[in-house]
């Protein structure tokens, strides 16, 4: 599909895609690098630069240009989850701020979700915020990035519970028996319980992916639980990337173990800072991360409207 609108203003265009051609592609990932370096963080979030290249079920892109025909502001829709609303990103350009185009693409995006959006302010910016508000949006949801040095931890030898042991990551042979066990912890998770293989896929060829790093425990035979971590090697950052434990396998210290075996190899990677996130309201998980030296870095928020 493709709908070209033309802003009422004449001040842009707007575009609407159900896929993007390589190019576009490029052209977006330019767009979102450059605005990141100014904004300190992407404002399209992994999932959502893994989406501009081929078809995705439910994702649309919205392009906004100038008059002169330069790609200045893009927003990208999911609409996949069977019972929330969809969610939205949107970025500008930024020697294009300032002028209207984020509202253009917010209310694009509004129309495309047929008013019923979520949609994330990475890094809680002020403009981000101030953005939500006019288009009428409320607060629903917070997710924190936390981090902690890596020099010099000190992490007791885990202590895993009885029969369980743990191992690497086997792209291809796992794959099926991870997803599953992914989806079931993260089942109250819409973007993370979500994942598929072609999701998998996508990160098994990243440049990026280190099956050493992705610890799978095991329980005769079948995983209860695992911990993926990811290393940023340009700012030399160790992530908590993904931490799940099985439902009926949890309350056994499992978690706290698989966190300190994947604190301690991202350590051993002689890397200065760890990150991960997790949600506000997640207490428990807050409170664990907290005993273990982490400390909040910046905040995500997700705006949503109240139909």
């Amino acid at each position: 599909m493709t709908d070209v609108v033309n802003d009422v203003g004449g001040q842009r265009s707007i575009e609407v895609l159900d896929e993007l051609t390589p190019q576009l592609a490029e052209d977006v990932l330019g767009l979102v690098t450059e605005a990141a370096a100014v904004d300190g963080q992407p404002a399209v979030s992994e999932q959502g630069r893994l989406q501009l290249k081929g078809r995705r079920p439910g994702v649309r892109h919205v392009l906004v240009r100038d008059t002169e025909g330069e790609l200045v502001g893009y927003g990208q829709l999911e609409d996949s989850d069977p019972v929330e609303a969809p969610a939205g990103e949107l970025v500008v350009r930024p020697g294009n701020r300032g002028r209207g185009h984020g509202r253009a693409l917010g209310n694009a995006l509004l129309a495309e979700s047929g008013k019923r959006l979520r949609v994330w302010a990475h890094g809680g910016h002020p403009a981000a915020r101030h953005l939500a508000q006019v288009l009428g949006m409320s607060l629903f949801r917070e997710l924190r990035q936390m981090r902690r040095p890596l020099a010099g931890l000190e992490l007791a030898e885990p202590v895993l519970p009885e029969g369980v042991s743990v191992r690497a990551f086997r792209p291809g042979e796992d794959d099926a028996a991870w997803l599953a066990v992914n989806a079931a912890a993260f089942a109250h998770h819409p973007e993370q319980g979500s994942l598929t293989q072609r999701d998998l896929d996508d990160r098994k060829a990243a440049s990026w992916f280190d099956p050493e790093g992705f610890f799978l425990a095991e329980r005769s035979g079948e995983i209860v639980g695992f911990h993926w971590t990811k290393v940023h090697a340009d700012e030399g950052l160790g992530e908590v990337y993904v931490l799940g434990v099985r439902p009926g396998a949890q309350g056994g210290g499992l978690g706290k173990a698989l966190t300190a075996l994947g604190l301690r190899h991202l350590a051993a990677r002689d890397l200065p800072t760890a990150m991960l996130y997790v949600d506000a309201d997640n207490a428990a998980a807050v409170a664990v991360y907290e005993g273990l030296g982490f400390a909040v870095h910046e905040t995500d928020l997700m705006y949503r409207t109240e139909s």
